[in-house]
């Protein structure tokens, strides 16, 4: 039977990693008790969220449980792996319950403040979950969008099945890539992650895995005994927090599906199109990106249905998303949510908030949202500005987090395809023909599927071929 998430106190914060004096939420009057349920199954300490109806999108109520249970856990020598996936098939987590906070937001400044704690509530969890030191796995099956991604992006495992959708569609709605968005998307391969966040394009099943939002793909009918067995893992009680990682990682790769065939769902992100998204997506204003897309030849369809797509977002959400991705690559993890907290705050208090959730959620059927300014031109840089003015210096205004970990790269890269990074460091250092650095790759990768396929485009669209191999394209 599933355990009810009643927490009666704060957890201990005599915990390894370094911990603060950030108050454990509690459940309020009101809170669901079943809409998050935890079950334990041996070593494994499985939360499934559990609003099916709601496509188990995150509210308070949720969050409010699983914090305390993750700081419970992180301590307890009993729990060896964390696993988190949504009731149902159709969707792992939809996103946070923006309808929710839109009502809020029209009840003026007490409503306003209201919904920029609940942001401060999901981001604590974020980035608990960032910089967890027990293994994480997330099971992304189905739907996983918007605040579905900040319980899932930041783990060192993240599961996709051929039911996965995701997506950031943050700028539809009058909104930001959040959830962390700020330190995942600028760190994907060349400008894919500028690409996902102003257009909200979504990646269904394998091509999650591709871009690397994934890092192991699954069959969804695998995934119960996948749980069996990880369950069953013992580690070493010297086991050090990379081994457990590489031992959970051989254990889910007995798992992975076998992709699908390249001629019947060829990788999607690449070849031409990948250098399109690179060419136009580049530049650091809105403006320069529409002028890029309007010059494209190569990839003309392409670049016209994302014309229109960027001209139905909100121009506000375009010009501070592009801003946020540009300046997410120096941020830290900790920065990255102390910052989006500030963000989230100031988004509550402008209206395309309300306007994009009631127009595209709330109204049936959906409307085009009216926008306030309606276009770029409106949109000052002054106006930018404001969404990014100086962390307070008074700590006790910023965002609480319950540990100081603060890394500028994720610490767990290699569960993933190898990045495009990583493919020009080796190419730079070792040269070699295509057929080596391939091969070479798949080893290094433990014959990981994909692999392949992945370092053949970037090797096709970065390098060219002298005598004596390969040379990498500045």
């Amino acid at each position: 039977m599933p355990l009810r998430a009643k927490v009666t106190g704060p957890a201990n914060s005599a915990l390894r990693m370094a911990s603060t004096d950030t108050p454990v939420p509690r459940e309020l009057p009101g809170d669901d008790p079943d809409d998050v349920l935890f079950y334990s199954q041996y070593g494994v300490r499985l939360i499934e969220l559990n609003r099916p109806n709601k496509l188990n999108s995150l509210n308070g109520s949720m969050a409010r449980k699983i914090i305390p249970r993750l700081l419970e856990w992180r301590k307890s020598q009993l729990a060896n792996i964390i696993m988190i996936s949504g009731a149902g098939s159709k969707a792992f987590c939809a996103g946070g319950d923006v309808a929710a906070l839109a009502e809020l937001n029209k009840q003026g400044e007490e409503g306003q403040q209201k919904s920029v704690e609940y942001f401060g509530l999901e981001y604590s969890l974020d980035h608990l979950i960032a910089t967890y030191d027990k293994p994480y796995v997330a099971i992304m099956d189905g739907i996983t969008m918007g605040g579905g991604v900040g319980l899932s992006i930041h783990a060192p495992f993240r599961i996709a099945t051929e039911r996965t959708v995701f997506a950031m569609p943050e700028t539809t709605i009058g909104f930001f890539p959040d959830v962390g968005g700020s330190f995942f998307l600028p760190r994907m391969d060349g400008e894919i992650g500028t690409y996902l966040a102003l257009t909200s394009e979504r990646l269904n099943g394998v091509q999650s895995f591709y871009a690397g939002v994934a890092t192991h793909y699954v069959h969804s009918t695998s995934l119960n005994s996948l749980t069996s067995r990880l369950s069953e893992l013992v580690f070493k009680d010297y086991a050090t927090y990379p081994e457990r990682l590489a031992l959970v990682n051989r254990t889910i790769s007995e798992f992975t599906a076998d992709l699908p065939h390249e001629d019947e769902e060829p990788m999607l992100l690449a070849g031409s199109l990948r250098q399109a998204i690179d060419r136009c997506f580049g530049y650091h204003t809105v403006e320069e990106i529409i002028q890029a897309l309007e010059r494209e030849e190569e990839q003309k369809e392409w670049a016209q249905k994302t014309l229109e797509t960027l001209r139905q977002r909100s121009p506000t959400s375009l010009k501070v998303t592009l801003r946020q991705l540009r300046l997410g690559k120096k941020w830290g993890i900790a920065e990255t949510f102390q910052r989006e907290y500030q963000l989230a705050s100031r988004f509550m208090r402008h209206p395309d908030f309300v306007e994009g959730v009631s127009a595209r959620l709330l109204s049936k059927p959906p409307r085009k949202p009216e926008w306030q300014p309606s276009s770029l031109d409106a949109v000052s840089s002054e106006t930018v500005d404001e969404f990014f003015a100086a962390l307070p210096r008074d700590k006790q205004q910023r965002l609480g987090l319950y540990t100081d970990i603060n890394y500028k790269q994720y610490p767990h890269l290699h569960h993933a395809l190898p990045s495009e990074a990583e493919i020009e460091r080796y190419v730079r250092a070792n040269g070699g023909s295509a057929k080596d650095i391939i091969t070479e790759f798949f080893k290094r990768w433990e014959y990981k599927p994909g692999v392949k396929t992945k370092v053949r485009d970037v090797l096709q669209r970065k390098t060219t071929e002298t005598e004596s191999g390969l040379r990498w394209i500045d």
